[in-house]
């Protein structure tokens, strides 16, 4: 029987699916949902850059951008209200799809590509990164009376291997059948971008569906035609995800030198942004018709027990930045 690691098969099976479909015919990330959001993530990117001292040239660094909506969103925000931080902005997008890359080169014509964040360039730096964490390859250690087995997939279905697993998040006392989930793909990217900015004023914005604590829980889901499927699905058939957790790439942060701010809920961090106020404005010169749509657009990024709690933001910053708009308490 041939085996393959969770982590290996659920990477494989991304890259297929990247490669030869439209994702966001399966699932609508909230800078599909409405323009506001872009438009706050890029004023929030202002208003960082000003806190770490307006450096000129920064790199602004998208990594995961989808379609490219969000980027064209907030760079038309910033032109209009932070020029300054427009002309300082020197734009870098992380992404391995051709596909994607093609759909984001229609909206952002100065953009550079780069397959992984060590291409991109040294200097002060303000990252985001929405709904790209999920994506990263996990893998699942189940306790057994026996000690820790680790799934594996097999023809027909899951198996388990006895292993020794690598460090794990940090958690109470672990009852047997129960599962863990370790994402050594985003360790590795948020330990990377945290040594970054030890070195160079930054900061990185990460807004992902997961949880403030670590626990044990069995994540896994997989998408296909907008509908959920097994996901052991044939691979490259359904987009694959595990909930992000952020309690557990906090303490990565911090060993690495950087210093972290939230998580706070994505209805915390846009209500302090101004989301509700930006939406009536709007609504204000809409029709009737465009008014409902756009308050419809504006409960469903914030709403209790769906996006807006589901979903949380984490700042990762070089050490001495300024509490950030979004996080703090009121």
């Amino acid at each position: 029987m041939i085996l393959e690691r969770l982590d290996q098969f659920m990477g494989r099976a991304n890259a297929i699916y990247y490669a030869s479909h439209d994702p966001f015919a399966d699932f609508t990330t909230a800078a599909e949902v409405s323009q506001v959001f872009g438009e706050l993530i890029g004023l929030w990117a202002a208003l960082a850059w000003d806190h770490l001292g307006r450096p000129d040239p920064v790199l602004l660094v998208e990594a995961g951008p989808g379609r490219g909506t969000l980027m064209a969103d907030a760079l038309r925000a910033v032109g209009r209200a932070q020029p300054d931080f427009a002309a300082a902005a020197r734009l870098h997008l992380i992404e391995t799809s051709s596909r994607l890359r093609a759909a984001q080169a229609a909206r952002l014509k100065q953009a550079t590509w780069h397959h992984a964040l060590d291409e991109v360039p040294a200097g002060p730096m303000i990252l985001l990164a929405n709904e790209f964490l999920d994506a990263l390859p996990i893998r699942q250690f189940v306790r057994r009376s026996t000690g820790w087995t680790e799934r594996y997939v097999a023809t027909g279905g899951w198996a388990e291997q006895q292993v020794e697993p690598p460090a794990l998040p940090r958690l109470p006392a672990v009852a047997e059948g129960q599962i863990i989930e370790v994402n050594e793909a985003a360790r590795a990217f948020v330990t990377a971008v945290a040594q970054r900015l030890h070195t160079h004023a930054g900061v990185a914005l990460f807004i992902d569906y997961g949880s403030e604590r670590s626990g044990a829980r069995d994540t896994l889901q997989a998408i296909a035609d907008g509908q959920p499927v097994h996901p052991l699905s044939p691979a490259g058939s359904a987009d694959l995800s595990a909930h992000v957790d952020f309690a557990d790439l906090a303490l990565v942060a911090r060993a690495a030198g950087a210093v972290v701010q939230g998580p706070v809920t994505q209805r915390h961090f846009l209500l302090q942004l101004g989301l509700r106020e930006r939406f009536e404005r709007l609504a204000a010169s809409a029709t009737p018709e465009q008014a409902s749509a756009l308050r419809n657009a504006a409960a469903r990024l914030v709403a209790a027990g769906q996006m807006g709690t589901l979903f949380k933001a984490l700042a990762i910053t070089s050490p001495h930045c300024p509490a950030l708009a979004g996080f703090t308490e009121n």
